[in-house]
């Protein structure tokens, strides 16, 4: 999360809300003490910032990318004053690629919103994202405090400085997200992030497919050449993944030598009708077959220097690909089929892909 102000006004500071609390936090029932105004919907909400003024707007995403820029842009005309409130956004996993469009990657901003949260999360994790990664966080919040009327936020936020910056700690790492070594998801990651997507699936009739595979003989790298060579063909390996798959498919280590990536329609991309009526009833996209094919390709033509002059051309991967709904309509289901189809491809002699139900095809046969 980047650095944000917390805005300083002589009159009463606040946070507006708009969605459902209990649905985005964690600790949501727990919010109507702390000064908060929350409003269900986003009309509802531009003209409450119309009226008052606040320090925060906190958004639920929802709707297409389009909508969430008209809505934002609303918000923004409508708290144009001289107090003009950070807006952050509420986003699921699977809408964060929208999210960071909105906000944008430029060092000084240059989004419609502020910044980002992934939701569910603890509405102290959206305080101290505002106000404990500043260095004058534990002097603004009591003076802050003091200001307010009810007696109850004096209580619970006044001198407790020290305890949200704990608490956003603690939150950081319960929520943790990358994998240490390679930098890509991890498996924590992936899994939620499977689940969102596939009820979103559910929803609006989308294309989920899971790829799941393990770099062949990984555990002679290892004995061979030493754990700092098997190291860096994991970290190798995670760099030719991000250049082979979209910028929005999720790309994630598991466990050991084991990878995944979910391959998903482009959240930017508004389907046509006839797209969107195949959709729910789709075979396993091409597009899933081309990438899987392409990292697959590009492994074994990686130049690996810690395995000296024999390591080019000798890396080999064996995966699985499983599609929602066609192959499981759950988490468990997919991954289950996915791990399944990854053993029939070692079973046949490695270095292949496989379908679900489609053993006898190598998808490297069908393009």
């Amino acid at each position: 999360m980047k650095n944000i102000d917390f805005l300083s006004a002589a009159d009463k500071p606040g946070i507006l809300l708009i969605g459902d609390a209990e649905k985005l936090f964690s600790d949501g029932q727990d919010i109507c003490g702390l000064g908060v105004e929350i409003r269900s919907n986003i009309l509802d909400g531009i003209e409450a910032a119309a009226s008052n003024a606040y320090d925060l707007i906190a958004v639920a995403m929802s709707g297409s990318s389009a909508k969430l820029t008209s809505a934002i842009e609303a918000l923004r005309t409508a708290n144009s004053g001289s107090r003009r409130a950070k807006i952050i956004l509420l986003a699921q996993m699977y809408q964060e690629p929208t999210a960071r469009q909105l906000v944008g990657n430029g060092s000084n901003g240059g989004g419609l919103a502020d910044d980002y949260l992934i939701c569910p999360t603890s509405f102290s994790s959206l305080v101290a994202g505002i106000s404990c990664l500043e260095s004058r966080a534990a002097s603004d919040l009591p003076r802050r405090a003091a200001r307010h009327d009810d007696d109850v936020v004096s209580q619970r936020v006044a001198g407790t400085a020290g305890e949200v910056q704990d608490t956003r700690i603690r939150e950081l790492e319960k929520l943790a997200t990358t994998d240490e070594l390679t930098g890509l998801k991890n498996r924590r990651y992936i899994w939620e992030f499977s689940r969102q997507i596939i009820e979103h699936a559910r929803k609006q009739p989308g294309r989920v497919t899971l790829l799941i595979f393990d770099i062949d003989d990984f555990k002679h790298y290892n004995d061979v050449y030493g754990h700092s060579a098997g190291d860096d063909i994991l970290r190798q390996a995670a760099v030719l993944m991000r250049h082979c798959c979209r910028c929005h498919d999720i790309v994630g280590r598991v466990g050991g030598d084991e990878f995944a990536v979910i391959f998903w329609d482009d959240p930017h991309r508004k389907p046509t009708d006839t797209e969107a009526e195949r959709r729910s009833a789709a075979e396993h996209p091409q597009e899933a077959i081309f990438i899987a094919n392409r990292l697959r390709k590009e492994l074994s033509k990686a130049q690996f220097p810690l395995l000296g002059p024999q390591g080019r051309g000798i890396l080999t991967i064996s995966g699985g690909l499983a599609s929602f709904p066609r192959d499981g309509s759950t988490v468990d289901e997919l991954f289950d089929q996915a791990d399944k189809a990854l053993l029939d491809a070692k079973r046949s002699g490695k270095n292949r892909i496989y379908l679900v139900g489609k053993p006898e095809n190598d998808i490297a046969d069908m393009q």
